[in-house]
């Protein structure tokens, strides 16, 4: 029966993970498809950039990845001590090279005073962000929507 990923994960035990995501439906996220006969060999590159990237917001390294013709490996690692060691203003920063935030955020990276009550629930949401830069699970999720909403809308230019 499937866990939570949550449950799975135990940084006392090893700060190092496995992880593969894949394809469905026989569809190709790299290479050459037989059955099509289309190349999809330019993701491979996405994968790598996007991979990157992340690798440089998150307090996850890169140790290993593979790029398969329909799926890719990364072994990660989680590098906790790193990000108790960022600030407040780091993580709005990080979050903000992601997503856009919230008002508050960009307020506060504008360098606005914030109210007593503003700052206090600002507070709160940069800890659970903080804890999301430190998640495989954000991680991979950031990695393959990216591709996955790329690859989706060429695919729908190309069939009209």
């Amino acid at each position: 029966m499937p866990r939570a990923r949550n449950t799975l994960l135990c940084l006392d035990a090893t700060p190092y993970y496995h992880c593969v995501s894949r394809c469905v439906r026989r569809a190709f996220l790299c290479g050459e498809d037989s059955h099509s006969g289309r190349s999809f060999e330019h993701r491979r590159g996405w994968i790598e950039q996007r991979l990157l990237k992340l690798a440089d917001i998150f307090a996850i390294d890169i140790a290993a990845y593979a790029v398969m013709s329909n799926h890719y490996h990364a072994v990660l690692h989680i590098d906790a001590e790193r990000a108790q060691l960022w600030s407040e203003c780091e993580v709005v920063e990080r979050w903000h090279r992601l997503f856009n935030g919230n008002l508050l955020s960009q307020r506060y990276s504008r360098g606005e005073a914030l109210t007593p009550a503003e700052s206090k629930a600002l507070a709160e949401v940069i800890a659970t962000w903080h804890q999301h830069l430190v998640s495989i699970s954000w991680f991979m999720r950031c990695l393959n929507v990216n591709y996955s909403c790329i690859a989706n809308v060429i695919h729908v230019v190309r069939e009209i």
